[in-house]
């Protein structure tokens, strides 16, 4: 059970009491894929995961990576978390516009 995700999305910050966070968050058609695609997951293995998390393959530009997106707001939204280090390699800011590509596992 696998499906692709391409969206473009402005990078965010987020200031949190243990450090400052740089995030994309996801809405709309892509929202309710995921979601859907966590409900599947749930029960076909009998379980949630973490938070509710659901674990993908993120790529953005030549970077990719595997990680987790987080359900916001009663999964009307999902978060993914762009490391510094991926920040770095792709020459990003707080502001610009990703082309984001999102494997759901």
């Amino acid at each position: 059970m696998s499906e692709t995700l391409t969206c473009t999305l402005p990078l965010r910050q987020w200031r949190g009491e243990r450090g400052t966070y740089h995030l994309v968050t996801l809405t709309g058609e892509e929202a309710e894929a995921i979601a859907m695609h966590e409900t599947l997951s749930r029960l076909e293995f009998g379980s949630r995961r973490g938070f509710g998390s659901v674990k993908v393959i993120a790529r953005i530009g030549g970077t990719h990576w595997k990680t987790s997106v987080f359900p916001q707001n009663r999964k009307s939204e999902w978060v993914l978390l762009v490391s510094k280090k991926v920040m770095k390699r792709e020459d990003l800011i707080v502001g610009d516009e990703l082309t984001l590509e999102l494997e759901l596992l």
